[in-house]
């Protein structure tokens, strides 16, 4: 096998060429006007990595073979530049030497661009994208052509398609009288694309075609790089462009409706994280504000934030989970830990293809860029706009949307569903196994709930529902009671609160599946804290409630056994609620028993809560209950895994100690992945998953088993899920789109694993 490759032998391998490398032999392949090159091999990568030296001959070859294409000698009517070319885009991450004069250069130019796959913004870039360490970079050498050489030259970068909105048509930027580092750096403002069509129309004209045949072979949007010397174009680069959430909906959606992609494809094209962040939050009634500056929308979405300078300063503040706003005149690809970090990014220069604009757009993050009318002052750490002076730790808001940039923290709400996502997920739905329900604990909650498309309610808090003011004094009034009477009269009373509440939920559901938690906190939690109420009776009560540690203490069915009663009353307000909505519609409704560690206490239940006809299930967050599930099957009609409490357990953190304490020192140093309670644990808590829907489904192959975790709705956990062959997911309402992709993008793989070649058409 070769370790140097033209760009016109026969091999797209990009695990060879990387993704740049091999674009470059197809555009070639294409007939494009693509300025001729070569490619130094992964492969030749993975070698040097080991000796330090470079294919030297086949090198020298290659560089033959370039001086007779392009008739001129290196250093004598011959200049190259050499890039990075890894198997997936990394864009800016590592190193690019431009305008190679002779042999020597060359050598060191592609040893730096092969070191800087281990720089440090590449490393940081490949941890938060998830990429390999080990994948490694090809080196790009190619003949340069002269965007600088005269007033018929320039250069620019297009999208076939509008990256923010997915909008059909060319989208994008030039510079006239540049190089391509000029624009894609940040330094300076490129006007837009159509200064090209003023200036030399039949130049652009021939763009407009490329662009079109590169789209339509790739059938992908395409990011497009090019350079016009002396009024000839050349196309230097295409990958498929960074886009953001809205722009990768739409695009699915339209090339489906355009013939050009099946269903499948546009379900398994559109990231998680694109369609989380489509749903960014947005400014409620910016009408009512007036923008304090104005720049380029290069990435969508709404933020505020304290302004932070300095890219330390921003990591450190997220650190504290202090929301802040990335300010700087532009960014730079050493800049990713900052803009990682950042809940948004500000620039006063660069355009919508800069490095903040690509990097921001990826990432989901709103971001506005050249804002010219920001003055920056990096040693003040302040800016001035319109005679107003914003310093350090102000806040400010950014509507990436726009462009606009207000002073102070403005009211934010969440977006709607549009038409293209509503149809992509509709498509989703056909393909997935998995039912998608919601965690909800009201009426309110569950229409919103059905916004988003959930299948029913896979969690109802009970507890949540106490909160209310007449609900509080109402259960507070049943831990302070002193005598039988007394706790009656308040059971009573919670007992029609509870019924008008499950009524309204059952109402909304309109005969959706609905399980409803039994009360899970324990007693103290309803209570004041013993400094903050100045009655002696309540005090002695909180210190009789006291606990070491009430995570792992009186609560859940542990208080259903020292008190049925409680269990009771909810148990008959959902019977009642439901007997008395059953004479409009269907209800379909069961009762979870949190914090079961054994049968007997699931049988315990069931004695004193008499008369209900409901069906009882386990909430399955211990360990035992796991590792019991061959037993607690004979009793309960049905689980659900808690993973927030259950990874507690397994772990044996407090999540809330964990989060505030050591957990981002064990995540910064690599001691562990994820954060589990982000991400589901699989090897830990995803084993004893696994134990217990085998124990499980032994002996009832057909027992419906849930996860009512948050994981529900995070997207490699809800993969996972899939896999080991739970009935749906339970997660809050807007994390619901994104579990209805992943679930049909987990089948569609499963299928393709199975059968390689069976893509159904549109």
């Amino acid at each position: 096998m070769a370790s140097v490759y033209r760009f016109v032998d026969d091999c797209e391998d990009k695990s060879l060429l990387g993704n740049k490398g091999a674009n470059l032999v197809i555009m070639t392949k294409l007939g494009l006007p693509v300025p001729p090159g070569f490619v130094v091999s992964i492969e030749a990568y993975v070698a040097y990595k080991g000796s330090r030296h470079l294919p030297t001959h086949d090198i020298d070859s290659a560089l033959e073979w370039l001086e007779k294409e392009t008739g001129g000698k290196l250093g004598d009517g011959l200049l190259v530049s050499v890039r990075s070319s890894a198997a997936v885009s990394m864009p800016g991450m590592m190193d690019t030497v431009l305008n190679i004069k002779d042999k020597a250069s060359m050598m060191s130019a592609i040893k730096k661009v092969l070191d800087s796959w281990d720089n440090l913004r590449a490393v940081e870039y490949r941890r938060l994208n998830r990429i390999p360490s080990d994948m490694g970079t090809a080196a790009i050498v190619q003949a340069m052509v002269m965007g600088n050489k005269d007033k018929r030259s320039g250069t620019g970068v297009i999208f076939t398609r509008n990256p923010s909105t997915g909008e059909p048509g060319i989208f994008g930027e030039y510079m006239n009288q540049a190089q391509g580092e000029d624009l894609v750096s940040g330094t300076k403002t490129p006007g837009p694309v159509s200064d090209l069509r003023s200036a030399m129309p039949k130049v652009y004209a021939k763009l407009e075609e490329a662009a079109q045949k590169l789209e339509t072979h790739f059938q992908d949007m395409q990011d497009v790089e090019f350079t016009v010397e002396s009024g000839k174009l050349y196309v230097l680069q295409t990958r498929s462009g960074k886009r953001s959430g809205q722009a990768a909906v739409r695009i699915a959606v339209d090339m489906v409706n355009q013939g050009l992609i099946t269903r499948e494809e546009a379900v398994m094209r559109v990231k998680a994280e694109e369609l989380k962040a489509l749903l960014h939050k947005r400014i409620k009634s910016p009408e009512e504000h007036a923008p304090l500056a104005h720049g380029l929308n290069a990435a969508p979405g709404a933020a505020c934030g304290k302004v932070s300078f300095k890219i330390g300063e921003v990591v450190r503040m997220a650190e504290k989970s202090e929301r802040v706003i990335l300010v700087r005149p532009d960014t730079s690809p050493d800049d990713i830990q900052g803009i990682a970090a950042a809940d948004g990014v500000l620039t006063s220069r660069g355009g919508l293809t800069s490095h903040a604009a690509i990097v921001t757009r990826a990432m989901g993050k709103p971001c506005i860029c050249g804002a010219e009318e920001i003055k920056i002052d990096l040693d003040a750490e302040q800016f001035e706009v319109a005679g107003h002076v914003v310093k350090k730790g102000m806040e400010i808001t950014i509507d990436g949307t726009t462009g606009n940039v207000y002073l102070g923290s403005l009211p934010l709400e969440e977006a709607d569903v549009t038409a293209e996502v509503a149809e992509l997920l509709s498509w989703a739905d056909g393909f997935r196994r998995l039912g998608v329900r919601a965690n909800a604990d009201t009426a309110e909650m569950i229409r919103l709930a059905k916004t988003f498309g959930c299948e029913g309610v896979g969690l109802c808090r009970t507890e949540r529902q106490f909160n209310a003011p007449e609900r509080l004094s109402a259960i507070r009034a049943f831990i302070m009671a002193s005598t039988a009477a007394e706790r009656m009269e308040a059971l009573e009373r919670l007992r029609q609160l509870q019924k008008e509440d499950f009524v309204a939920i059952f109402r909304e559901l309109q005969g959706m599946p609905i399980i409803i938690r039994l009360l899970d906190l324990p007693l103290h939690e309803f209570l004041p804290s013993e400094a903050d109420t100045p009655d002696p009776r309540v005090k002695e009560r909180v210190r009789e409630l006291r606990e070491i540690n009430p995570m792992i203490g009186h609560r859940g069915v542990r208080l259903g056994v020292t008190n049925p009663e409680i269990y009771q009353m909810q148990v008959e307000a959902i019977g009642e609620a439901k007997a008395e909505v059953e004479q409009e519609m269907p209800v379909n409704v069961s009762v979870m028993v949190p914090q079961v560690i054994t049968v007997q206490e699931l049988l315990w239940v069931k004695k004193h809560v008499k008369g209900s006809g409901l069906r009882f299930g386990v909430m399955m967050e211990t360990v035992r209950a796991c590792m019991r599930a061959g037993k607690l099957i004979h009793v309960a009609d049905f689980f659900s895994f808690g993973t927030n409490d259950l990874t507690q357990a397994v772990y044996s953190f407090s999540r809330e100690d964990a989060e505030k304490k050591f957990l981002g020192t064990y995540l910064r140093l690599g001691i562990l992945q994820d954060n589990p309670f982000e991400v589901i644990d699989v090897k830990g808590v995803g084993r004893l998953m696994e134990t217990a829907v085998f124990w499980a489904r032994r002996n009832r192959r057909d027992l419906e088993i849930g996860v009512c975790g948050e994981h529900g709705g995070e997207a490699r956990s809800v993969a996972y899920f899939h896999t080991i062959g739970v009935n749906y997911v339970s997660c809050s309402a807007f994390r619901i789109p994104v579990a209805r992709l992943v679930a049909a993008q987990a089948a569609i793989e499963e299928k393709m694993e199975k059968t390689p070649a069976a893509i159904s058409s549109p």
